[in-house]
């Protein structure tokens, strides 16, 4: 895989090819983006010409799982190229829509769910940053004493999201799993309404919040299950009238006197189990951890585990999870820097680190993924040694007592720095994590640089890098070893 060159067309030009490359706005199903990627459900594998993707400027790579298409565009593209492709398919295209192709082979059916999980959550991540950033910042005006007037302030700025992010949750479940979005978001309301303390379930009272995302998330389930059902049975002339007013009824009377408890007590087991994980198995569970991100990146099951960081900062104010897994982008940043210092005469892929190695530090990992250690080969299991040291790091000071968490989701690398919270101030947690980054960043590069290359990559790219003359066979050998 070669340098990754900016694209002077734009955006829309951009988008425009993509979509001659995917088949035609027929074959398109759905489009969404995460941070790095535009996610596509494709009518049919057939038409797409896959090489061809791979080899367009400013793609970075590209991840199949099922009925999804993934194309790694980076944060600072993706989103308008995303916004320019929902307008193509919005303009009307000549020729009939793409017929689905018997090849076509289905995502396993709990990739396929954890896949659709994560699509509720990925949309609410901008809004997760911004308000964790805001809680950052209250926080260390607190903690200097400085500006007190000012720190109501952004104690509701950064919480008003928090409070009611159950309804945001319960809008895209519904529109995610097809449902009425607003109907979804009616019912996964009833979970955080203020109302509900006066209702008494198993012989106790209801408490607003009780449940959280889980069980905006389960009600929201409920309610598309509920509206279906209703829209097969109720003659069409009192659909309008009694589907919706059905589904609230029903998917919010179980809400309230089933699903919040139990979700409830889901939502403590995972508190529960995370902190007792890092209490008396932090190390070895920190390792495990960031050494096993970085492969679920690469598929895109990362984005399952949001609901959990977000569960974790409604009950604790941070996800302790967070700042382990991050790790994994440490180890990935060591392995490409012993990438660039041991083949110093594969120009196309040390031009493609000095690129991407800023994003990496940020904590954005596809680019140097799918650009340098995958297509190597051993550079990529090398990079997970540095991720599951730095995890071993970080969970080792938690078995310590010096825990260390983040206040929202989205962001790694030195981006995690605003967003950390600790048990002993501020300096203590960011000595912890900084400390592990360094970790990652030192295990990763040397047992890249010791054992990430076979001796044919060694013998082809090794040694003096004769004044970086071009290379007559561009791109990473295959992966080997």
């Amino acid at each position: 895989m070669g340098v990754q060159q900016q694209d002077p067309a734009g955006p829309g030009a951009r988008a425009r090819t993509l979509l001659e490359h995917l088949g035609g706005a027929g074959n398109v199903l759905s489009v969404a983006h995460c941070m790095t990627r535009l996610r596509l459900t494709l009518r049919d594998r057939g038409p797409v010409q896959h090489d061809a993707i791979t080899a367009l400027p400013g793609v970075l790579g590209v991840v199949e799982d099922g009925t999804s298409y993934q194309i790694v565009l980076g944060p600072a593209a993706v989103a308008p190229v995303t916004e320019a492709f929902e307008a193509l398919l919005a303009t009307p295209q000549d020729g009939p829509p793409a017929e689905p192709a018997e090849s076509a082979k289905p995502a396993q059916p709990a990739r396929a769910v954890l896949r659709r999980i994560g699509n509720v959550f990925v949309p609410l991540i901008p809004a997760l940053i911004g308000c964790g950033i805001v809680a950052g910042l209250s926080g260390l005006l607190v903690n200097f004493r400085i500006l007190p007037g000012l720190t109501p302030a952004l104690a509701a700025v950064s919480g008003g999201f928090m409070a009611l992010i159950a309804v945001f949750v319960g809008y895209n479940t519904a529109k995610e799993f097809g449902g009425t979005p607003v109907i979804g978001g009616a019912v996964a309301a009833v979970v955080v309404f203020p109302g509900v303390a006066k209702v008494e379930a198993f012989g106790q009272a209801v408490a607003p919040g009780q449940g959280g995302v889980l069980g905006a998330l389960g009600a929201a389930l409920l309610a598309v299950g509920v509206e279906r059902w209703c829209r097969g049975r109720v003659p069409g002339a009192l659909d309008v009238l009694l589907t919706p007013a059905v589904t609230v009824l029903v998917a919010g009377l179980v809400t309230v006197y089933g699903l919040m408890y139990v979700a409830g007590e889901a939502a403590t087991a995972i508190g529960t189990a995370a902190t007792a994980l890092l209490d008396y198995g932090g190390a070895a569970a920190g390792f495990v951890l960031g050494g096993l991100f970085l492969p679920l990146v690469m598929v895109g099951l990362h984005q399952a585990l949001i609901p959990i960081h977000a569960t974790l900062i409604e009950q604790q104010g941070a996800t302790v999870l967070l700042p382990i897994l991050a790790m994994a982008g440490a180890g990935q940043v060591g392995a490409a820097v012993a990438v660039y210092a041991r083949l110093r005469r594969h120009v196309d892929v040390r031009a493609t680190i000095r690129s991407a190695l800023p994003a990496g530090l940020l904590g954005v990992g596809e680019p140097l993924i799918y650009g340098v250690t995958l297509p190597l080969g051993r550079p990529f299991v090398t990079a997970c040694f540095g991720g599951a040291f730095g995890g071993g790091f970080v969970g080792l000071f938690s078995m310590l007592g010096d825990r260390v968490g983040s206040t929202a989701i989205g962001p790694s690398g030195w981006a995690l720095f605003p967003l950390l919270r600790g048990d002993h101030g501020p300096l203590t947690t960011l000595a912890v994590y900084s400390g592990g980054l360094f970790v990652g960043y030192a295990v990763g590069f040397a047992a890249t640089y010791w054992f990430g290359f076979t001796a044919e990559q060694l013998a082809r790219y090794g040694g003096p890098d004769r004044a970086e003359a071009p290379d007559p066979t561009p791109g990473p050998p295959a992966l080997t070893g």
